[in-house]
């Protein structure tokens, strides 16, 4: 059984970078055909998706984001990361990774964590 579990800081000042990483136990992050994804969702809205990275290694980002978002990996750990750079109030969220399939559907998703940004 594959499992997720998000980790960083719950809170992040306004104009640094979040940084959150995902560990990933139960499956390796570059075998199959899945993309490992980040998706948030700020308090009172739905679930917004921020890209991935397949297991092939390419990234996909959402258009809206594209210019501050970048997810990498690091094979040695099973494990990969989000950055997003110059953060505002508006990148409050709870924020998830998942593993998605190709259907596509999301198979596995994290626990979650919650991150604030505020001075």
């Amino acid at each position: 059984q594959v499992q997720l579990q998000e980790s960083g800081p719950g809170l992040v000042k306004p104009s640094q970078t979040l940084s959150l990483t995902c560990a990933v136990s139960g499956g390796s992050i570059t075998t199959g055909y899945y993309f490992w994804s980040w998706i948030r969702q700020p308090p009172g809205k739905g679930l917004e998706w921020i890209g991935y990275i397949a297991s092939s290694g390419s990234t996909s980002y959402s258009p809206s984001l594209k210019s501050r978002v970048s997810i990498s990996r690091d094979t040695s750990k099973n494990q990969f990361t989000l950055q997003l750079t110059s953060v505002t109030p508006e990148d409050t969220a709870v924020y998830f990774c998942a593993r998605e399939n190709s259907s596509p559907a999301y198979e596995n998703w994290g626990q979650g964590t919650q991150v604030t940004v505020s001075s």
